[in-house]
């Protein structure tokens, strides 16, 4: 508190206690006075600040594309304040790195990956040449194999000729024959259904006229006869499906065969053929026995096969390896360039705060360093001495406590500790240490910049 409102305390405890003496007073001498010892204090004016403030600038200097905040806009740590034009072409060059980023990794794992691939199938070329020698040295099992196929293709053979036959050989008068006989059974039991189709009609007329047969009667018969008419009416459909496949097949053996059809049964017979004469021609190499040739080339696959994969399976060549991670290295570098573009053109919020003062609008120039936003975290205020001299900061101390009051609010007193204390004097008009006061209480009403006045009770 100020000293006015100290000295009004004290002397209001010494009219108490004088009171409260009152009867004894009267009947005794007069009592000494009381010497009131009064708390050091060191008094100052000072300014209500935020515990953190900062004057932005940006670092790369450009034409101001967008303001995203305003005076008095709360703003989050990492939240983007303004961006300098040329931002969207970092973003593309962020991109890009990050693309060749991916190639070049990719490429580093593909050397692993290729190296692993061609180990297992020059492992899996050695153990094939390994088996088919094996079988060559084996006379026996070979020529059961080619006898084998032999008979396979014999066969196939065998049944691509019968299907040519098939087609092209003209139908026997027998064949003719037994298709019209087959129509003729077709038509007859056609025309049979039709009957039997056209006698329960003739049955239902009569009985639906007639006057002698009791409703219940006529309506047992009618079901009767309309689940026989439903069957024969399935039934005629079938044989008339009969029929015309009857009639079919007879006009089939009349027509010369499908040119298209022949052609393909000659072509599966012309295949079947080739493939006799390869299995014929692989059993006979069997009955020959192994020509050296074939010996050696086996055995030269195997050599081949097993120093491949132990090649292989070392790993990449080192030379390729260092070219992929310098690629890769080369690579982050780029990436890191250009997100490091990007954060110089766009000005990003330090922390928590408010936003206290605009400098700078849209398609203006700033050069860097120039001061764009003022901002503060106004959730924790305090107060900083303005007026505080040599001879008074040499007798206070981090923690002593202090009152503080505001011209702006003068119902408001609020306790306070001090909590740092400038090592060096302010520049300016007189010798001024500042004194940071960390205030007990936060109210709502306090503001940035007001006016506060510190009593700071000094330590005995």
């Amino acid at each position: 508190m100020s000293k006015k409102k100290l000295f009004a305390l004290i002397a209001l405890i010494t009219v108490l206690i004088l009171a409260a003496c009152g009867q004894a007073a009267e009947e005794t001498a007069p009592p000494e006075p009381v010497a009131v010892s009064l708390p050091p204090i060191v008094s100052a004016t000072g300014e209500v600040v935020p515990e953190q403030e900062a004057l932005l600038s940006v670092t790369a200097g450009g034409v101001v594309e967008d303001v995203l905040v305003e005076k008095g806009d709360p703003i989050s740590a990492g939240q983007v304040l303004v961006r300098i034009e040329g931002s969207e072409q970092q973003k593309a060059a962020v991109s890009a790195a990050e693309l060749e980023l991916a190639n070049a990794q990719f490429a580093l794992d593909s050397l692993y990956k290729d190296t692993d691939l061609f180990a297992a199938q020059a492992l899996n070329s050695a153990e094939t040449a390994e088996r088919a020698l094996e079988d060559l040295n084996n006379p026996e099992l070979q020529q059961a194999e080619a006898l084998r196929a032999v008979t396979a293709a014999e066969k196939a053979v065998d049944t691509a000729e019968r299907k040519l036959e098939i087609l092209i050989k003209p139908a026997s008068q027998n064949a003719l024959d037994q298709a019209q006989a087959n129509i003729l059974l077709a038509e007859k039991n056609l025309n049979d259904t039709i009957e039997q189709i056209e006698d329960i009609q003739w049955q239902y007329k009569k009985i639906s006229t007639s006057s002698k047969l009791p409703a219940e009667i006529k309506g047992g018969i009618f079901s009767s006869l309309r689940k026989a008419l439903k069957g024969l009416e399935v039934k005629r459909t079938q044989e008339e499906l009969a029929l015309i496949d009857s009639r079919t097949r007879y006009n089939d053996l009349l027509s010369p065969p499908d040119p298209i059809d022949v052609q393909v049964a000659e072509a599966e017979l012309a295949t079947a053929q080739a493939m006799l004469s390869e299995a014929e021609r692989e059993l006979q190499r069997v009955l020959d026995g192994p020509q050296p040739g074939e010996v050696a080339l086996l055995e030269a696959q195997i050599e081949n096969g097993y120093r491949d994969f132990e090649t292989f399976r070392a790993g990449p060549d080192p030379d390729d390896v260092a070219l992929a991670e310098a690629r890769i290295t080369y690579a982050e570098a780029q990436l890191a360039a250009a997100r490091e573009a990007i954060a110089d053109r766009e000005l990003v919020a330090p922390y928590d705060g408010i936003i206290s003062a605009v400098n700078v609008n849209p398609n203006e120039w700033v050069a860097p360093g120039s001061p764009v936003l003022l901002i503060g975290d106004l959730d924790h205020l305090q107060v900083e001495t303005t007026d505080l001299s040599e001879i008074d900061v040499a007798q206070i101390a981090p923690g002593d406590p202090a009152i503080v009051t505001f011209d702006a609010l003068p119902e408001l007193v609020l306790g306070g500790t001090v909590i740092s204390i400038a090592p060096k004097a302010d520049e300016g008009a007189g010798v001024n240490f500042p004194v940071i006061i960390e205030l007990d209480d936060i109210p709502a009403a306090l503001r940035w910049g007001m006016t506060a006045f510190v009593d700071i009770e000094l330590e005995r």
